[in-house]
């Protein structure tokens, strides 16, 4: 706040408008557009979330993996998993039977 006043910010969050903007390869999962990757925030988001997206295929998910570890490199995010099955430890699409 400066001299008393709220100053307006902006954030890297979309508004809904732009997201339904947004390249489907800016996407790890751009056929369903599930997991936007495109800046350091949403890959990292990405990472964390693996496990929760729900109705992919295994196919989909080496894509995914593949562009999420792609940005990673490319905004310098060290990702330890070196697999996607790595990180399926049990979120909504880990409980699968």
């Amino acid at each position: 706040m400066a001299g008393g006043r709220r100053e307006d910010r902006k954030t890297s969050r979309p508004s809904a408008h732009d997201e339904e903007r947004t390249a489907s390869r800016d996407f790890a999962f751009p056929k369903q557009r599930k997991e936007p990757i495109y800046d350091a925030e949403h890959v990292r988001n990405a990472i964390a979330r693996f496990d929760q997206v729900e109705d992919v295929s295994d196919a989909d998910r080496d894509e995914a993996w593949k562009r999420i570890t792609t940005e990673a490199r490319k905004y310098g995010i060290e990702v330890e998993a070196r697999d996607w099955r790595e990180l399926m430890k049990g979120g909504k699409a880990g409980r699968r039977s």
